[in-house]
Parts: structure tokens; sequence; C-alpha cells
């Protein structure tokens, strides 16, 4: 795809009626998506795809921004030969859904935005991204990944889901340095996406981790409130990774939402 190669999963479907893309957070890869993908009904074609310089793609170059990434998911769905799909993103997942929808809105068939927002960093929030990437810079890529374990997941899912953890972790500690510090920038910079969420009319759903500590409840009512033809859904038994954390109830409003606009 542009001289790079992507790296995607794939859950086929032989005479599709909606295609679905899932979107990784930062700083993992599709393997976070896997469940879901396996979940889908026959009816229903899904990708999860590696974001440059994430998981198994490729980056041509070492900046990034989330404007490039929602590029590179147009230039994804027309490698695929995917007209209109439904988005569904975590996280930065979400951030690059909503850039995707300013850019080009007529390509979306709905969107999925998990643990996520519409907002520009604060000034706050940049300050702790530059940190961690002078940690990350340093050589201490290991205790980044600690410390972002603990923000990411609630206190239950270390006691009841050790496999969620360690999948994170090994994606984290598997991810090169400088694409960890070239997407830290990325996110600090973003622009603010809330100017669009009004003018889109498509199914949408938001779902948040009941003890997300990253995207606050607020967070989650101003996209439910903006988007005119949206769920909100919080997940009980979650934090930031409310699709491996609960993926029972997770799925079950997956498929819901499936069944009611796409099948």
């Amino acid at each position: 795809m542009n001289g790079r190669d992507v790296f995607y999963l794939l859950k086929q479907s032989s005479q599709p009626k909606a295609t679905i893309v899932f979107i990784h957070g930062f700083p993992f890869s599709s393997e976070m998506w896997r469940n879901q993908l396996e979940i889908l009904p026959e009816e229903i074609e899904g990708f999860a795809f590696d974001i440059r310089g994430f998981g198994r793609s490729k980056t041509n170059h070492p900046f990034f921004s989330i404007d490039l990434f929602a590029r590179d998911l147009f230039d994804f769905l027309d490698a695929v030969k995917v007209d209109k799909a439904l988005l569904c993103g975590l996280s930065m997942g979400g951030y690059i859904t909503l850039r995707a929808a300013q850019i080009n809105k007529e390509r979306i068939a709905g969107i999925i935005l998990c643990d996520t927002n519409s907002v520009a960093d604060s000034d706050e929030s940049k300050l702790k991204r530059f940190s961690s990437i002078d940690l990350v810079a340093g050589g201490n890529k290991r205790d980044f990944a600690l410390g972002f374990l603990k923000n990411i997941f609630c206190e239950s899912t270390f006691e009841n889901n050790p496999d969620a953890i360690q999948l994170i972790e090994n994606i984290i500690l598997n991810t090169s340095e400088s694409t960890i510090c070239a997407a830290q920038l990325a996110l600090a910079s973003r622009t603010d996406t809330s100017s669009v969420l009004q003018s889109l009319n498509i199914p949408a759903l938001i779902i948040r981790g009941e003890q997300d500590k990253i995207m606050t409840p607020e967070q989650a009512k101003q996209l439910h409130s903006s988007l005119k033809e949206s769920e909100l859904l919080i997940v009980p038994h979650a934090g930031h990774m409310s699709n491996l954390e609960n993926p029972s109830v997770f799925n079950t409003a997956l498929l819901d939402f499936l069944s009611k606009h796409f099948q």
C-alpha cells in the first residue's frame, strides 16, 4: 500500500451485507481485536489492520499524525476494495475514526467509538506524553509498559484475566521505541474533532469501560449527546480496554448493533 507493507486480519464473508474495520489503540496492534473478528456473523466482513509502524505493518518515514493515520485508513479501504465501512476504533483508533469522518464521511457507514473522545489533548496530557517519550527514548520501555498497563486495565482484570494483560504487554514490548515516541507526538498534536459529530447522520455506538482511568464519563456523554443516532454502553468490570476486559458484554453490544443496523 503506497510502497508499504500493511498487515491485517480478515474475517471473510461470501456475500457481505456490511464491512467493519477495527482500528487499534496506542501502542497496540490488530491482535487486540481477534476475538471480535471471530464472533462476527457470517454476512459481516471484518478487517483489523496494523497502523503504520505498529504490529507487522511497516512505515516509510518516522513522522506520524492522526491525520496521516486517517488517510492511511482510506488507502487501506481502497487496497481491499471496500467503498464504505463501519469503523470501530478504541482510544487512538477512535481519534482516527473521527478524523476520517472529517475527511470523507461519505465512506463511513457507521461508527463504534470505544474508550475515546473527540477533544484535543490538554496541556497536562501533553506534558505526560512528553515524559513518556523521555522514558522510552532513554531505554526504559519496560518501565513505560508496566506503568501503562496499570493505567489502562482495571484492578480486577489483573486478578481475573491475566491473559489480556500478557497480550498487551507483549505487544507494547515488541513495538519499536521510535514508533512509540512518534505516535505520542501524534497524539499530543492531534486536532479537536468535536465539530464533525453533529453532522454525522449514521448509526453510532459509544462504549466506555466503567473504570476507565483515561476517558471520563463526561467525555462519553459528550459523544453520545452530540451524535444524533447514538447509543451509549457502559461496560462493567472494565477499564480502558473494554473489549478485552469484558468481552462478553462488549461482544453482545457489538452483535446487537450490527443486527439492528447492518443485517
